[in-house]
């Protein structure tokens, strides 16, 4: 699947994985459309590239079709990373996120359908499709079985892109990926610990009973592994696991954040049970043989990667 200078749509691009991988794509000397709502993002990170006239952006919701369509002009790839992403609200209001996702998924394939474009690239998602695996690492090939509303929107959304690759010819590349962090996103564990201990510097909550064991992957080989695999892609329906061979537990990370942070006497609390909360998968550890076997691997530790995003932290919104 070719990139490099195209005109691309990227749905979700003013948010925390979207906009890095605007980045990128004006790197690389693509035209870049950015449909985006801002319910969960602003358009901070990208403004010096719509106000330079580099890109467009268009503010819009993916389940406005005619405003999708609209949107893909004369564009040949479409980066759907638009989404609801949070899974405790997956469980909370399902309807809601059954409509972000899975309607808004239909509304882009549907008008990319009309428009003659073949081409799609899908932030999906690893741990939450397949659900409490017993094969770890988990690779691609594991049934998937999720176990919470958001984990579903996102198999749903991924039969769907198979569905129309075989029907209407399409190429779509459906990125499985594990937990993605670092500068500008705005939630997840350790923004939550920041945010926690910047309230209240001497004592930590944890969800969970702090085992949760998981794998985590800096926004910047995120990027690279996504475009990568991406331009590697031939036609038909292709399923990537992005992660890192590594995996960390969340008292783990507690600790690291706490030394980064040089907080001391730090006073730990769990709510406890195996899950942090409904629909939270405890062990998530993906097989990214397949990605490796093309060419891949990660650059960047764990450990450097959450120090990296604290110090994100600390710089925007301050010392603790």
């Amino acid at each position: 699947m070719k990139i490099k200078g195209e005109k691309a749509l990227v749905t979700g691009g003013a948010g925390f994985i979207g906009s890095h991988l605007v980045d990128r794509l004006v790197d690389m000397g693509c035209e870049v459309i950015i449909l985006d709502n801002l319910s969960n993002s602003t358009t901070e990170y990208i403004q010096d590239y719509v106000d330079g006239g580099r890109i467009e952006f268009v503010k819009g919701d993916v389940r406005d079709f005619e405003t999708v369509e609209s949107c893909l002009e004369d564009s040949s790839l479409v980066f759907h990373f638009a989404a609801q992403y949070d899974v405790r609200k997956s469980v909370s209001d399902p309807m809601y996120d059954f409509d972000v996702n899975v309607n808004g998924m239909i509304n882009v394939l549907e008008a990319m359908r009309k428009k003659n474009i073949s081409n799609i690239v899908f932030a999906s998602s690893g741990g939450t499709l397949y659900g409490l695996a017993e094969a770890i690492p988990t690779p691609e090939t594991y049934p998937i079985q999720p176990i919470s509303p958001y984990g579903a929107s996102k198999a749903a959304s991924e039969m769907y892109i198979s569905a129309y690759c075989a029907c209407y010819g399409l190429c779509g590349v459906c990125l499985r990926y594990a937990n993605i962090i670092g500068p500008r996103s705005l939630h997840g564990v350790i923004f939550d610990f920041y945010q926690k201990l910047k309230k209240e510097p001497k004592s930590l909550q944890i969800l969970g009973d702090g085992n949760q064991k998981k794998s985590y992957m800096d926004i910047l080989d995120c990027i690279s592994a996504s475009l990568y695999v991406t331009e590697k892609s031939e036609k038909g329906f292709n399923i990537f696991n992005i992660g890192s061979d590594e995996w960390v537990t969340v008292n783990y990370i507690s600790k690291l954040v706490i030394n980064e942070l040089k907080l001391q006497d730090v006073e730990l609390s769990y709510t406890g049970g195996e899950q942090g909360w409904t629909g939270d998968v405890p062990l998530m550890l993906l097989d990214i043989s397949k990605l490796k076997n093309l060419g891949w691997k990660p650059t960047i530790r764990i450990d450097e990667a959450i120090r990296k995003y604290v110090k994100w932290l600390v710089k925007k919104y301050g010392r603790i």
